[in-house]
Formats: structure tokens, C-alpha cells, sequence
């Protein structure tokens, strides 16, 4: 059961509010972070060991600030990404090469 609140009270409360309006209109707006660019980061890789040969990862601006949408070579790799995903995809994908003797 809801308690029946007075004429008083309701006049307090509304004054309450209105003063914290007012406060909030008079303070400066707050500032908010710029916003950031389509393409954020490129990673490029040169690969010598059979020919050279060059790889591109262009990190595009997401929804999140700490992920990426990931394009290699041309190609959409994932949607959604954070750092240690790409490192991670990128050292499955590149191929282990035996040492010569």
C-alpha cells in the first residue's frame, strides 16, 4: 500500500527538483570525448621468407571504443574484434617456417 503523501511534501519535492534543474542548466556543459575517425589503426606486415610479400589490416571504428572492425587485405575478416583477438588470428595465420641448419 502506497503512503498518501501531503501538499507540503509535494511542494518540497517540486522545489527540490527545480533547484537541481536550475544548477544544472547554470553549470557548463560537460565535455565529451571527439569523435573518432572511420579508420583507426593499419597494420602492415612484410613477410620475407618465401618472396615478399605484403599484408594490410585496416581497424575501423566500431560501436565500442576498445574493438575494431577488421578488413585484411580487402577482405572482412571479423566484425568485431578487440586487440588480443587480432594478435591472436594473426599468429595462427602466419605459417611456422623450420630454422635452417
Amino acid at each position: 500500500m502506497a503512503f498518501r503523501k501531503t501538499r507540503r511534501s509535494k511542494e518540497v519535492l517540486a522545489n527540490m527538483r527545480s533547484a537541481r534543474d536550475a544548477n544544472r542548466m547554470d553549470s557548463p556543459a560537460p565535455e565529451y570525448p571527439p569523435e573518432l575517425p572511420e579508420l583507426r589503426r593499419r597494420i602492415i606486415i612484410q613477410d620475407f621468407d618465401f618472396g615478399e610479400r605484403i599484408h594490410t589490416l585496416d581497424l575501423y571504428r566500431t560501436n565500442r571504443v576498445d574493438c575494431y572492425r577488421v578488413v585484411a587485405d580487402g577482405v572482412p575478416w571479423k566484425k568485431r574484434m578487440g586487440w588480443s583477438r587480432i594478435l591472436a588470428g594473426l599468429r595462427k595465420s602466419m605459417p611456422r617456417v623450420s630454422a635452417a641448419d
